[in-house]
């Protein structure tokens, strides 16, 4: 009996440690963001703004998404609003979850956020919608929430170019039996953007089935915690014996480190690439043919559309539900505009 009553009271001392812990982590947390407030409001106390929104991210490093930012900050000083990078001040690396917690607490006039389908995104994303606070969701959307609008790209179309591509690759090399088409997905992440990417190319290679071509196309899971953890991920893949004749990614990422890994085993020609976005690297990669093609999104159009969506919601009341920034393909024929110091570079 002694020791039944030890059990529960150590049960009991966990189950109260554990809330005391949250509970400190939370309060943290505000305090910490009240005083970058308290030192922006020292550094800015020469400019008063009529809003302040908040963009929420898990990989703020990445140049795609400081990409996106930037366009955000210069959409909202016109409007004389100022648009934070949540989390780049604060001394801790906080989750999403986190940030969107501090944010509402905080009483932000806007949320930006890179969100996903999880329930735990939903109830946060409708409880800054009972405050007043609308919420854009970007790039990764939370239909079941009360977002105010989502900002993107037409995932179905930007399958389909994919699936293009690999049919284009097809026809420039030797003549196969089968193509082992492999399709990096976020393993951590309820995405249904990433499903509708696949769909499309799904849709475009089925296609291509019927008139005789053998493809076969995989879903790869890539463990997104932490780069290292997706460097680990891809290079099981170049451990394995059948490795994939083309491999389609879907994050800035994966297609650096596929890239990587593509150089490391010494695989440059065997293994052609689909990348996703613009950055130094990867256009350089474009240029040396080891990447075979990537797609590029107008970040800073993107960053534009989230500002006008929040702007627009707190005029009127209401915001259209959907914005799509535009998208280009980029290879080798037309990668010099996009290389340092060429013509037409963006």
């Amino acid at each position: 009996m002694k020791d039944k009553k030890q059990k529960n009271s150590s049960i009991i001392w966990i189950l109260l440690s554990t809330i005391l812990l949250i509970i400190i982590t939370a309060i943290t947390g505000i305090s910490l963001f009240r005083v970058y407030m308290g030192n922006f409001t020292e550094v800015e106390d020469v400019k008063s703004y009529d809003k302040y929104y908040v963009m929420i991210t898990e990989d703020r490093k990445s140049s795609f998404w400081q990409s996106v930012y930037a366009g955000a900050y210069e959409a909202g000083l016109s409007e004389n609003t100022y648009v934070d990078m949540l989390g780049d001040n604060l001394t801790s690396d906080y989750s999403r979850e986190d940030l969107m917690n501090i944010a509402i607490s905080s009483e932000v006039d806007g949320i930006i956020v890179a969100a996903d389908e999880s329930e735990q995104m939903s109830a946060l994303i409708d409880e800054a919608a009972i405050k007043g606070i609308p919420v854009v969701t970007l790039v990764g959307d939370n239909t079941h929430s009360n977002r105010c609008s989502f900002v993107g790209v037409g995932g179905y179309n930007v399958g389909t170019e994919y699936g293009q591509q690999v049919l284009q690759i097809i026809k420039e090399s030797e003549a196969k039996p089968k193509t082992k088409v492999s399709v990096l997905v976020n393993a951590n992440a309820l995405d249904s953007g990433q499903n509708i990417i696949c769909s499309g190319i799904q849709d475009t290679l089925d296609r291509a089935k019927e008139e005789g071509k053998e493809i076969e196309m995989t879903l790869v899971s890539v463990d997104n915690t932490n780069a290292f953890s997706v460097e680990e991920s891809i290079r099981d893949i170049f451990m394995e014996e059948d490795i994939p004749d083309i491999i389609i990614c879907l994050n800035e990422l994966n297609t650096t480190c596929v890239y990587q890994a593509v150089v490391d085993y010494n695989k440059v020609g065997e293994v052609s690439i689909l990348g996703y976005y613009d950055s130094e690297t990867i256009i350089k990669a474009i240029d040396r043919n080891v990447i075979y093609a990537t797609v590029s999104i107008d970040t800073k159009q993107m960053g534009e559309f989230c500002v006008n969506a929040l702007s627009e919601y707190h005029e009127l009341g209401y915001t259209s539900q959907y914005f799509t920034a535009d998208i280009e393909l980029i290879k080798k024929a037309n990668v010099h505009k996009y290389l340092e110091g060429g013509e037409d570079n963006e």
